[in-house]
């Protein structure tokens, strides 16, 4: 079970943070996703378990920053200089597998999600 916290709306230029808990094994990669309106969920950015590796996408590379906890199971997602087009639904999602963390398809498991609406 992963649950998503944070969200809200922000002006644009300005900074939010999202964390993701999951319970369960501790053994999850863990990433988001975002899907804004009318538009197709795209990834965002993910992080391995076991050293850490992350990775993102191009359109926030610089302004988004991913990190986790593994004591608690939780990842943490620091979204700065937020643009109006990163206003979106974000969840967070789970695999234990190895493909591509950056495919949706790679992902078992899926939060609820939580919105983020940049207003300009």
């Amino acid at each position: 079970q992963l649950q998503a916290f944070g969200g809200g709306l922000v002006q644009a230029g300005g900074s939010l943070g999202l964390s993701c808990a999951a319970s369960g094994r501790t053994t999850y990669h863990l990433g988001w996703f975002r899907q804004a309106p009318g538009k197709e969920r795209e990834f965002v950015t993910a992080i391995t378990w076991n050293d850490g590796s992350a990775y993102y996408a191009d359109s926030v590379k610089g302004r988004f920053t991913i990190s986790r906890e593994n004591a608690k199971n939780t990842i943490y997602l620091q979204m700065n200089s937020l643009k109006p087009e990163d206003t979106a639904i974000y969840y967070c999602a789970a695999t234990v597998g190895s493909s591509s963390l950056t495919m949706e398809d790679s992902y078992y498991y899926w939060g609820q999600g939580t919105e983020v609406t940049v207003s300009s």
